[in-house]
């Protein structure tokens, strides 16, 4: 099947916005699409396809050959996307008589060719694509699709297509690789089930659910299990004979970012935790573990500055011994007694949280903030792991967020849907007569809101720097995040921890928003716990 199929597909995709449209729409090109084609579509959705010789460099090296640099930065400016800008500029009268290329061509070509060659391969693909194929061939080459599928919206498709839960899915998915082709025959019946042959596969996480007021009346103490919910990220510790790996909660393989923990892990199990900045026993700042995300290279300075340790909250198996249906404490027992017999180094226990009521609990969450913890987590003695997010068994009882009055210094815009509005703000506080940026946010508001902030922005722009828009600095936002924490990226000396957009305060004069002093008091107050 050709490139403009796929791009049929992803056209539907960005402008279908129900989460079940989606999937509707994915399960159908599994249905529809040929072998290898639907493979390497869903490679595509899953961001699993990587073509290291087509990278944006080159194709802004490419559209620089077919149109004007300055009409191209000015079209740039006002779309907002690179692949979109190349699709409408690439000249129509470049079209040429060769049939458009298939998704098995594309992967097959650019997986053998050089360096050097793939310009000219590119180039002669989109003279044969009309600009919707355009759009799709360069989304696909590069790995931006932004249309609102996600990895897990991909495979939750494939699972309701094949009458699989999703669960199997990602249980195998780690032993396949694209195009997929024993994954689908075995979907349909026509081949065993992959077996990953001892290899270090992803089990899914078991998730947990927001604690709403409702929820947390309805909980009797005595049934459940309390721990600290930890400001790192959620890993899974995956060892035994066929290899080691560390997954993020998404299954993403991270263990090239943290070889010290892959070292520590001489041990045959599957074990779940929080990965952190550790010194001396203390967890640090998430600014810290943020210095260890996405590295490439991994230098021994970086390693003494920046200690990776893993918190353990369960163990799911034990050599080749299924834990997940055992009920928590039970799995809680097997982990302690794990932990004290192997002694994995960089690896501590999380400790549970004794309690006598549900009031008593509330209190010690309270006091989360101070000790600079993210809040609780809450798990059924009796639940079993189940993966997936299943409303009941786990909850998480995070502190109540913060709030500044903000003020909005920049824009710039979004991707995807967004890719027409200006919906990436970024805002600053008062030190002295001077606003210091403390944080970017892209969430938080409504539809109506961000239509009336993307008119706002273009009646108030005082400048533009490529994408940016400088705005008058008159508009109040009220900006809720979880944490702030010392920043020497920004001109402020701090960041905002998960900022959104809480409120547009219009009724509120820019002078008096937040000072800067207000941000070191909450940074002071968290270091003091």
């Amino acid at each position: 099947m050709s490139v403009p199929a796929f791009a049929e597909l992803l056209e539907r995709l960005l402008f279908t916005p129900g989460r079940n449209g989606k999937v509707a729409l994915i399960r159908q090109w599994f249905a529809t699409q040929p072998d290898p084609d639907r493979g390497i579509g869903l490679a595509a959705l899953a961001g699993e396809l990587n073509f290291r010789t087509a990278k944006p460099a080159l194709l802004r090296e490419l559209i620089a050959t077919r149109t004007d640099p300055v009409l191209f930065a000015m079209s740039y400016d006002y779309v907002g996307d690179l692949a979109e800008t190349i699709a409408l500029l690439w000249p129509e009268d470049a079209r040429s008589n060769a049939p458009p290329p298939g998704l098995a061509e594309v992967v097959r070509t650019l997986d053998g060719a050089g360096r050097g060659e793939v310009p000219a391969i590119i180039a002669a693909w989109l003279d044969a694509l009309d600009s919707g194929a355009r759009l799709a061939l360069i989304k696909l080459v590069t790995g931006g699709l932004r249309v609102g599928a996600s990895a897990r919206l991909a495979k939750v498709a494939l699972a309701e297509w094949a009458g699989q839960e999703v669960g199997e899915i990602e249980e195998v998915w780690h032993g396949v690789r694209p195009p997929y082709l024993p994954l689908f025959a075995w979907l349909e019946g026509k081949g065993p089930r992959p077996d990953p042959a001892g290899q270090p596969i992803f089990r899914p996480l078991m998730l947990a659910h927001p604690l709403e007021a409702k929820d947390f009346e309805a909980l009797h103490a005595p049934d459940w299990r309390a721990e600290w919910k930890w400001d790192g990220i959620r890993v899974q510790l995956t060892a035994g004979p066929g290899g080691r790996r560390l997954w993020s909660r998404s299954g993403e393989d991270i263990s090239g970012s943290f070889p010290e923990i892959i070292a520590a892990m001489d041990f045959h199990a599957v074990a779940d935790g929080e990965l952190l900045v550790v010194r001396d026993g203390e967890v640090a700042p998430f600014a810290d573990l943020q210095q260890r995300l996405n590295r490439k290279t991994v230098t021994a300075k970086m390693l003494k500055e920046f200690p990776a340790a893993v918190r353990l909250y369960d163990l799911l198996f034990e050599g080749e011994d299924d834990l997940r249906p055992l009920p928590f404490d039970a799995r809680r027992a097997r982990l302690e007694a794990w932990h004290e017999r192997a002694r994995p180094p960089l690896t501590s226990l999380s400790p549970l949280i004794g309690f006598g009521s549900m009031q008593e609990l509330a209190a010690i969450r309270d006091g989360a903030r101070a000790a600079a913890i993210e809040g609780l987590m809450l798990k059924r003695g009796d639940s079993p792991y189940t993966p997936g997010r299943v409303k009941g068994p786990w909850w998480k009882w995070k502190r109540d967020p913060l709030t500044l009055d903000c003020v909005l210094m920049y824009a710039q815009r979004g991707h995807g849907k967004r890719s027409s509005f200006y919906s990436d703000f970024t805002f600053g506080v008062w030190r002295g007569d001077e606003l210091v940026p403390v944080g970017k946010a892209y969430s938080g508001y409504t539809d109506e809101e961000l239509v009336w902030l993307d008119k706002w922005i273009r009646d108030h722009t005082t400048a533009r720097f490529g994408p940016v828009r400088e705005v008058e600095r008159h508009l109040v936002l009220e900006v809720a995040f979880d944490a702030a924490q010392r920043s020497t990226r920004h001109k402020s000396g701090y960041a905002l921890r998960f900022p959104r957009i809480a409120r547009i305060r219009r009724d509120k004069p820019a002078a008096e928003a937040d000072r800067v002093e207000a941000v070191e008091a909450i940074v002071a107050g968290s270091l003091a716990g």
